[in-house]
């Protein structure tokens, strides 16, 4: 039962993908924008996440490298004629790297409360160049008025103006992120981030300089918020200097928070959820006039959501297998009933500390994949520490 648990947990991120991808089909072209829409946010919230749930970081500042991205496409294409796919990526990419390279080395000098502000800070310096310059176009933005393609001499393997081909490419990069983070939180790398996550002092201790560590991730997740950002350049085809406000990184932050902070479905489902309350609520065919006060019911069914999932939405079936066996062990008579019930109920509490001791080693990872895998990241992460540190 639990191999077969573990294979349908495995084929649940290729049987989304298969939905995705022939979702275009149903031809509504709403539903498909408001897909995109949250696809391009959910490489974003991956993004956070890697900083989040796989170091520690929490970060306001986030998206500066997600407005990057988004600058750098519309500002490096040519106004007569479609720029260069590659290239122009590329340039996306390493803008938002580069920014996170020089902001990530003085910002990872602090903690806890005063890397959240320094993190705020930078990204309040990048609004304020593309606010208050006139190198983006000021407070009025700027417009991309093609998407950039690829070809090779006459040859163009794919249109990005076909809506079609565009969602495709979208729906390929969500993809590669989410196989690219699961890779890296398997891997050795992924397993020193949850270590330091977990203790920095004892990895210090066992001979890790962690700094390094937590700047590659800092720049990992900065360059494919530049992706994200890159992306929804592409969809409106206009940037405002509002994609890297505060509320845009407090945005992604709810998201990740929402889903579930150490696992990238929840990074995900997080995403999903939040969009489609922000959509519920701001319709007007259901709240009428009312939907002009829809940050009020969203922000309390944050509040809901929050209050009774404390370990996200992507912790649910846990904290419900975990309810399950406290009913079952509360239903089998206690802790001093004699007779037949004592092995039961010796059993039934053996099977609730299981259950509650997979969930938390399922929390310490953020990798994507099944209890095994996150359990065996787990497990390296302790393997990394000294098991009697500093603060054992």
């Amino acid at each position: 039962m639990g191999q077969l648990m573990n294979t349908a947990r495995k084929l649940i991120p290729v049987a989304v993908l298969l939905v995705l991808a022939v979702f275009p089909l149903s031809g509504n072209e709403y539903y498909i924008g408001l897909a995109i829409k949250i696809m391009i946010y959910a490489i974003f919230a991956l993004s956070l996440q890697v900083l989040v749930g796989g170091a520690g970081l929490i970060s306001l500042g986030h998206a500066a490298f997600f407005g990057i991205g988004a600058y750098a496409a519309a500002l490096l294409s040519p106004e007569s004629e479609a720029g260069g796919l590659l290239w122009l990526l590329a340039a996306a990419l390493g803008s938002a790297a580069i920014y996170a390279l020089i902001t990530g080395t003085l910002a990872l000098r602090t903690r806890g409360v005063y890397f959240i502000m320094v993190t705020l800070a930078f990204s309040q310096m990048a609004y304020y160049v593309f606010h208050d310059t006139d190198i983006g176009g000021g407070s009025d933005g700027i417009y991309l008025y093609f998407r950039p393609q690829m070809s090779w001499a006459d040859w163009m393997p794919f249109d990005l103006e076909n809506p079609g081909v565009y969602y495709l490419f979208v729906l390929i990069c969500l993809a590669l992120t989410w196989g690219f983070l699961a890779m890296l939180g398997r891997s050795p790398f992924g397993a020193a981030l949850t270590g330091i996550r977990l203790n920095e002092q004892r990895m210090r201790a066992a001979g890790y300089s962690t700094f390094p560590y937590k700047l590659t991730a800092y720049v990992i997740g900065a360059t494919l918020a530049g992706l994200a950002g890159f992306l929804y350049a592409l969809k409106d085809g206009f940037v405002t200097p509002e994609l890297l406000t505060w509320e845009q990184s407090g945005l992604v932050l709810l998201m990740v928070i929402l889903g579930g902070m150490h696992r990238l479905g929840g990074a995900v489902l997080g995403t999903v959820t939040l969009i489609l309350l922000q959509e519920l609520f701001q319709s007007q065919a259901l709240f009428g006039d009312y939907a002009k006060h829809w940050h009020l019911p969203l922000g309390l069914a944050i509040i809901a959501l929050v209050a009774l999932l404390p370990n996200g939405l992507a912790g649910l079936p846990a904290q419900w297998r975990e309810h399950r066996a406290a009913r079952l062990a509360g239903a089998s008579g206690g802790p001093h009933s004699i007779g037949s019930t004592g092995p039961s109920l010796a059993n039934t509490n053996a099977g609730s500390r299981a259950e509650a001791s997979t969930s938390r080693s399922a929390n310490s990872s953020f990798a994507a994949g099944s209890p095994t895998s996150t359990s065996n990241n787990a497990a390296a992460a302790q393997s990394l520490s000294i098991s009697g540190g500093p603060h054992a």
